[in-house]
């Protein structure tokens, strides 16, 4: 169960006069994490939640926090509606955000989720899927203008999207060489119930973030550093669709070995403010880089990664059609 320490995020950190927006920030990393970017001075926090109501009452405890009063009093933090599990919902509030923004600096896509069965969004894939990667995909495609603008405003100084991954994409993860067969699109491979293991595709759906993360980082070099991290085992609410007796020992796993959530989400500020350039396209783990799903690393993972790229910016443009200039 060991897991090395997390240090403290370095003094000196500071995210004063810049826009964050997190998704699933209403709850758990999502919401420590806005906490500590706000104590670090961030101007204009962005929860985007599924509940407004829930990130209403989020927003509530953020301003009555007494680290967040002496360190920000001024900051403004707004809750947005944001629904992952459906690709329109996704638009609407990217649409929103580039109608009334004229600068991001960090784009954190926390929000996730683990079933235990097969279900299908409202946009027609694979849940889990759906909500831990389509979505977030056609949301970081959407705001990459806005974060290169960004960036030019700041002197080049590089704007961030961040994912939260996980590492149990390295051990857990279903895709084996040669990986999916030429005649299956690879979106179908994935939403074929047939494949579908409850226990793994959360793993699957991590190993997907890896993939978009390596080629979403080739977009805007130097603009836009993208890069995706694995907070540990960390006592949040992950387990809540479990079955009974396994949500039991992952309770007691969690209380027991997990990182706190404060020091968990220190991985997410790690990687979005202090980590340099060199962790573009990179999966971090302890605050390291790490070489990810073994898969990735082999040699069917260049033709796998650029045929899941293609089929979903193809997916993501009947949406959103000026996307399809990212094909």
């Amino acid at each position: 169960m060991g897991q090395p320490p997390i240090p403290p995020t370095p003094e000196g950190t500071s995210v004063a006069g810049k826009t964050i927006i997190i998704t699933g920030g209403n709850a758990g990393l999502g919401l420590e994490a806005a906490r500590q970017f706000l104590v670090l001075g961030c101007s204009h926090m962005i929860l985007a939640c599924r509940s407004p109501t829930k990130g209403e009452e989020a927003a509530a405890s953020l301003h009555a926090d007494p680290a967040i009063q002496a360190a920000n009093p001024t900051a403004k933090i707004d809750v947005h509606e944001l629904d992952l599990d459906d690709y329109q919902s996704g638009l609407r509030f990217a649409r929103k955000i580039t109608s009334t923004l004229s600068e991001l600096d960090i784009l954190l896509n926390n929000g996730g989720t683990a079933l235990m069965r097969y279900e299908t969004s409202r946009s027609g894939h694979e849940r889990t899927l759906q909500v831990n990667c389509y979505t977030h995909v056609l949301l970081s495609l959407a705001l990459l203008p806005l974060l290169q603008r960004t960036a030019a405003r700041r002197g080049g100084a590089p704007t961030r999207i961040t994912f939260v991954g996980s590492a149990t994409q390295k051990t857990q993860a279903t895709l084996k060489a040669p990986g999916v067969p030429d005649d299956v699109p690879v979106l179908a491979y994935w939403d074929d119930p047939a494949r579908y293991s409850r226990f793994r595709r959360y793993a699957d759906s991590k190993m997907l973030v890896t993939a978009y993360v390596r080629r979403m980082a080739a977009l805007a070099p130097g603009e836009v550093v993208v890069s995706n991290l694995c907070p540990g085992l960390v006592q949040t609410g992950l387990d809540k669709n479990l079955p009974g007796p396994l949500k039991f020992v992952m309770g007691w796993v969690r209380k027991t070995a997990a990182r706190t959530v404060e020091e968990g989400a220190r991985t997410l500020v790690y990687a979005a403010v202090v980590a340099g350039e060199e962790t573009n396209g990179r999966f971090l783990q302890h605050n390291r880089v790490d070489e990810g799903a073994p898969f990735l690393n082999g040699p069917h993972a260049e033709k796998f990664v650029d045929r899941l790229w293609k089929e979903t910016v193809e997916d993501v443009a009947k949406i959103d059609p000026a996307l399809a200039r990212y094909a």
